[in-house]
């Protein structure tokens, strides 16, 4: 898929970009494969471990996603471009609003303008959980970069570059996550719970890198791509990292929800399901409905149906939970 293509990767310095440099390093021979970020402190820290000099390919591009002009020199010969750029923390968001929207919004248009300008065939762009009926400013922001990505395909029309959007929800044990915090929480012997009904879904990092590489092959330009994941409860959570401890109900945060959602409700008319994702199409008159139902064998969703961590069909035990855990533990050297 990648082998003698130019792919760049906006944000990667950051959990996501790091690990997909690293699997296409793996399993292809790209001929550029760029990084670009606006951290030098990251890129060269990342260079140490991922060297140009052992890797040819390799390029670390230094540039922010609001200069448009900075993107366009960077695209310019690019095949496929991953938008994983972000300001990402739901509290610095609240705090500095236009920050995020600058970076969140207007860097995505800027994506969209660059890659029609530099004809990149391919774009997909990573989105979360928090776009479905949001209720936090970062959610809002992620909700119109979506719109944005999708509509990118109108703006680029026929013979264009394909715009589509990969939604999933916190990475487990990614930075600020549950579990890295339980940890820490372990040796004080009390574990806090914001609500004891919480529920999430569970996706590890390369299991995320994983299905974006599997929905550029099937993208056709203007989907939300949604994997099913399996659920689990907070409470489980705790056991499997402390069972000997006590929890201790602190209140749910601002900008949080209880069950994280993927699908919502409103959503469900003009969504499809298929055997390991969901599929949101777009609701413009250019999008073939009947024509994506034939050829890939998605049935539609019910009317009402939502996607919730809290009413999902797959539930991880707590010892499920453990052995990720473990895997995690043993990934970090815990």
């Amino acid at each position: 898929m990648f082998n003698n293509r130019s792919v760049l990767i906006t944000g990667g310095t950051g959990s996501f970009g790091k690990q997909m440099v690293k699997t296409i390093l793996e399993r292809y021979q790209p001929h550029r494969l760029i990084v670009f970020s606006r951290d030098e402190l990251k890129q060269f820290e990342m260079e140490q471990s991922l060297p140009v000099a052992r890797h040819k390919c390799l390029r670390y591009f230094i540039g922010d996603v609001r200069d448009q002009q900075r993107l366009e020199e960077a695209f310019r010969g690019v095949d496929v471009v991953l938008h994983a750029a972000a300001l990402k923390q739901v509290p610095t968001a609240e705090y500095n609003p236009f920050e995020a929207v600058q970076t969140n919004v207007f860097g995505a248009q800027n994506v969209i303008r660059a890659a029609i300008r530099q004809q990149v065939p391919s774009v997909i762009a990573l989105s979360t959980d928090k776009a479905a009926n949001p209720i936090n400013l970062y959610g809002a922001t992620k909700l119109c970069s979506d719109k944005l990505f999708v509509a990118g395909n109108s703006m680029a029309g026929a013979s264009g570059p394909r715009f589509s959007v990969v939604r999933y929800g916190n990475v487990l044990g990614s930075r600020g996550s549950v579990v890295p915090f339980f940890l820490k929480k372990k040796a004080e012997g009390t574990l806090p719970i914001t609500d004891p009904n919480m529920t999430r879904f569970s996706i590890t990092l390369q299991e995320g890198v994983d299905f974006v590489l599997g929905c550029l092959q099937r993208m056709r330009g203007g989907e939300i791509f949604v994997p099913k994941l399996p659920s689990y409860r907070i409470l489980d959570m705790a056991k499997a990292i402390a069972p000997e401890a006590q929890t201790k109900v602190v209140g749910i945060r601002p900008g949080e929800k209880v069950h994280e959602v993927l699908v919502p409700a409103d959503e469900a008319w003009h969504t499809l399901e298929f055997a390991d994702h969901f599929v949101i199409q777009p609701t413009q008159a250019w999008w073939s409905h009947g024509e994506y139902f034939a050829a890939e064998g998605g049935r539609p969703c019910p009317v009402g149906f939502s996607y919730s961590s809290g009413n999902n069909s797959h539930w991880l035990s707590v010892e499920d939970i453990r052995s990720l855990v473990d895997r995690y533990c043993a990934e970090h050297g815990l």
